[in-house]
């Protein structure tokens, strides 16, 4: 497994973890309405990654372009889709978003180079 890739879930997981052990009802909801809002509905599960990738580049997120990559390489989003998806939220969000771009087009590579 890519490092990247692995040090980012290995972080994820253990900080998740840490979160929900603590038991506060409202860490636990928003975690919940999360899993929910990303699940099948009107619109498909990669329909909603990508949506969550354009979001997440806007806002300059890039734990959650990572997560959203992911969940993209999961359920079988293409690079192109991918690709074309993170041209939109350039365009949205505007050049502040490059550095963004960069390292969501370095870990779409890793896990590129997970699968093979």
């Amino acid at each position: 497994m890519s490092e990247l890739v692995k040090e980012f879930n290995d972080y994820r997981s253990k900080m998740n973890d840490k979160l929900l052990a603590d038991n506060n009802k409202i860490i636990k909801r928003i975690f919940n309405l999360d899993t929910n809002a990303y699940a099948a509905g009107a619109l498909d599960v990669p329909t909603k990654e990508l949506l969550g990738l354009v979001a997440s580049t806007v806002l300059r997120c890039d734990d959650c372009i990572k997560y959203h990559l992911e969940s993209c390489k999961k359920v079988g989003v293409s690079k192109e889709k991918v690709l074309e998806t993170l041209s939109i939220a350039t365009l949205i969000g505007g050049t502040i978003v490059i550095p963004h771009l960069r390292r969501a087009y370095e870990y779409w590579e890793a896990l590129e180079d997970n699968a093979s």
